[in-house]
């Protein structure tokens, strides 16, 4: 593992940081497949995409967890800003790095993202064709979530205030105001309308995940650019990669993934349900960790032409 940082090619005032996970026996001489892998909303690359990125690794993939813009050990002001469509350029101004890396084949890299940032991996292919096959992991649309709500229950129309919030914070901001905060999850254990986002707190705000750079929040002023924003947009037509979708039984986010397989115009595309497992015991569960890494590995390894390890192969 190296943790390593470089600037931004979409915004030069911004350094981003990251880890590089290396398969065993590198050799910086060969050319390797790399997998870009994209944090959820509110975390780091220290805790799920930097545990994807790890195990990628392990099967033969040069894998790459890094902080958004604004986030975690990456630069640019105000912190904790979550602009959906700064994080969806992210993943190119990433690959953008990549491809200058004498060991990193450039027609042969994928990317998968967990929770929200599977949606920006998503709709990154859709604008990217360099990504040549997309994973998710517990897929969400932060901004159909944010319009519609964790189990798609509410009306678009009725998340227009919600806009007005956004606008309210940007102009206290720019007034020189403290920035204005909102929960990307339950920021106390009170808080959590049910089980499932009860381990969402328990994840950003306990000894099993919680990390310095991620508060688990967001500031205000992204609700304007997310609640418009459609990370699957225009993927009827765009989104012509191979997909592999991973979505637990019991998460109630995954009618996001649902609607991600439907709208996808790929006709290489496969949907995995973890049986039994949530929204967040795919962020670390062991169990439910290793299931979704036996499958993201075969359909990486086939479409980036890996030969995986005997373990995985096997598991195919």
């Amino acid at each position: 593992m190296s943790k390593i940082s470089f600037a931004n090619s979409n915004n030069g005032t911004i350094t981003m940081a990251a880890v590089i996970e290396f398969p065993k026996g590198f050799d910086e001489s060969r050319k390797y497949p790399t997998i870009v892998v994209s944090h959820p909303g509110g975390g780091v690359k220290e805790q799920a995409s930097g545990l994807y990125a790890k195990k990628l690794a392990e099967q033969g993939f040069v894998a790459i967890a890094y902080d958004a813009s604004y986030q975690g050990e990456s630069t640019g002001e105000p912190r904790q800003l979550e602009n959906p469509y700064v994080r969806t350029e992210d993943v190119s101004a990433v690959i953008d790095y990549l491809t200058g890396l004498p060991f990193v084949d450039a027609d042969r890299i994928g990317a998968m993202g967990i929770c929200a940032g599977a949606g920006y991996t998503a709709n990154a292919a859709i604008n990217d064709q360099r990504i040549k096959a997309v994973g998710t992991v517990s897929a969400v649309n932060i901004g159909s979530m944010f319009r519609n709500g964790w189990e798609n229950n509410i009306k678009d129309t009725d998340a227009a205030p919600v806009i007005a919030m956004g606008d309210d914070a940007r102009s206290k901001d720019a007034q020189g105001g403290s920035p204005e905060i909102f929960p990307l999850a339950p920021l106390r254990e009170e808080d959590a309308p049910n089980e499932e986002l009860r381990q969402a707190w328990e994840y950003y705000h306990t000894p099993r995940a919680e990390y310095p750079t991620a508060p688990g929040y967001m500031t205000a002023r992204s609700l304007s650019q997310i609640i418009p924003y459609d990370a699957y947009n225009k993927a009827e037509a765009f989104l012509t990669q191979p997909l592999q979708i991973v979505a637990g039984s019991e998460a109630g986010s995954k009618w996001m993934s649902e609607d991600l397989f439907e709208r996808a115009a790929s006709t290489d595309k496969y949907f995995h349900v973890v049986e039994g497992s949530n929204h967040m015991q795919l962020y670390d569960g062991e169990a439910e960790v290793n299931e979704a890494i036996s499958v993201l590995a075969p359909f990486f390894a086939k479409r980036l032409a890996l030969t995986l390890t005997p373990e995985i192969e096997a598991a195919e």
